[in-house]
């Protein structure tokens, strides 16, 4: 998304891509707050939550809340955009192992046969 936007800034379409990003009655962002962010994500970040007060936003993050603040530039940004989120949400923690080892394939892996043949 931020990419999405990003690219809006280079050729002039990053309102039509807010909007877009707007619109839907529900948006959900995976693994928010991964890495940290350079101003302009941020700023975009800040605008798109302050215009989807009134929609549903679902948020995943392998972080905590407090954790957040320190991956934005401006801390007044932070400040602004995380209240906005923290305080009008309802937070679900899951504690527990993660379900992916679970999904991995079980035995051994072959290996390609990098032999040539001929």
């Amino acid at each position: 998304m931020l990419a999405e936007l990003a690219g809006g800034h280079a050729d002039r379409t990053w309102e039509k891509r807010m909007r877009e990003l707007i619109r839907p009655d529900l948006l959900i962002l995976d693994d928010f707050t991964m890495r940290q962010l350079t101003a302009s994500q941020a700023d975009d970040l800040y605008e798109l939550v302050s215009e989807r007060q009134d929609r549903f936003l679902i948020i995943t993050s392998n972080r905590a809340p407090s954790d957040w603040y320190p991956l934005f530039p401006n801390p007044v940004v932070a400040e602004s955009l995380l209240d906005r989120l923290v305080n009008s949400s309802h937070q679900v923690i899951m504690n527990g192992p993660s379900y992916r080892p679970n999904k991995r394939p079980k035995g051994p892996t072959r290996k390609p046969d990098t032999s040539a043949s001929g």
